[in-house]
């Protein structure tokens, strides 16, 4: 039987949200760690700031491609055999890495916005990516700050759980039910 696949642009648009994801958090992992325990050079510690602000802003931009893709090209139907349940934590799981690929972006954005610093955004060497100006002019930024790391942290966690089951249904549809739900997201395989 043939095998209901995204079209080529979602493939793309999902591969390439993926990596950047799955680069972007253990780097901002360390990126707060080395900066809180000084265990890497201010430079080093500042040119990974800068890449990650530029690369989760690019995701900012790619996600809202996505939205727009999705709109007007509705995912494959689930296979028959899928029960109502599993159907539904499909869609809850779809809906909330649509949330957080927004909101992560969107926090760090804030965050930087707020920081007492005032450290410009340079989005890969190119331009500077403008603050968010309420935030910018704010008198007394450093509460503000403090409130949008704390949520862009706890956001970047709650990413990694939601990766944990993404590809934990993966696995389980390829090995354990043995449908063709993992194929309809894989470039270049065709299903049968």
């Amino acid at each position: 039987m043939a095998v209901n696949r995204y079209d080529r642009v979602a493939m793309i648009l999902h591969w390439a949200s993926a990596v950047a994801i799955l680069i972007l958090i253990p780097v901002g992992k360390w990126m707060a760690d080395a900066a809180r325990d000084h265990s890497a050079s201010p430079a080093v510690i500042f040119d990974t700031y800068q890449t990650h602000k530029a690369a989760g802003l690019t995701i900012l931009m790619l996600t809202i491609v996505r939205i727009g893709w999705r709109l007007f090209h509705p995912p494959p139907p689930f296979p028959a055999s899928m029960t109502p349940w599993a159907r539904y934590l499909a869609n809850a799981t779809h809906a909330g890495f649509y949330v957080l690929i927004v909101a992560l972006p969107l926090t760090g954005w804030a965050m930087v916005s707020a920081s007492p610093f005032g450290f410009p955004t340079i989005w890969f060497g190119l331009f500077e990516w403008p603050h968010i100006a309420p935030l910018a002019a704010m008198e007394n930024k450093k509460p503000v700050e403090d409130l949008f790391k704390g949520a862009h942290e706890i956001l970047g966690n709650a990413a990694i759980i939601l990766i944990v089951l993404h590809i934990g249904a993966a696995l389980k549809h390829r090995f354990i039910s043995r449908d063709q739900m993992l194929w309809r997201m894989l470039p270049g395989k065709k299903g049968t």
